[in-house]
């Protein structure tokens, strides 16, 4: 089977600011957006049964290398938000983007986007495209998304 980059998986994950994620002024430290960001990538790797130990197991770690985030409007105390993570890249890396919104408005907050790389773990050696494991991984999903 070929794999249909145009149908590559998306998921969303909601969570609620907490108490000790805010500053004085109740408003999300922006740090603690990049948590948010790794729990919905977890999400979406789960889908693919291709998470951490998972990636750990087929021999190869996935450092992040590129992280960006841009902030459009504030996450609140108590405050309710989704965040998708869709996978739009992964022939020679997996790049995931990133879109936080109000969960109830679905006004959007943040923008970003990760890049990680395969790394041999016995080698240390980058690799310069993805493991044949991950297009599996990516193939299985789709047939059984279809």
């Amino acid at each position: 089977m070929t794999l249909d980059n145009g149908k590559l998986p998306r998921y969303e994950t909601e969570l609620s600011i907490p108490f000790h994620d805010i500053d004085m002024m109740q408003v999300a430290w922006h740090g603690h957006y990049v948590r948010y960001l790794e729990i919905a990538r977890c999400t979406l790797l789960d889908a693919l049964d291709y998470n951490y130990p998972q990636m750990q197991a087929s021999g190869f770690a996935w450092p992040v290398i590129d992280l960006r985030l841009r902030y459009a409007a504030p996450a609140l105390f108590a405050q309710r938000i989704a965040i998708e993570a869709r996978l739009s890249e992964w022939e020679n890396r997996l790049k995931i983007d990133y879109t936080i919104r109000d969960a109830h408005t679905r006004k959007r907050l943040t923008r970003a986007w990760s890049v990680q790389v395969a790394v041999g773990i016995e080698d240390r050696e980058m690799r310069l495209e993805s493991p044949p494991v991950l297009r599996e991984r990516l193939l299985a999903w789709q047939e059984a998304n279809q």
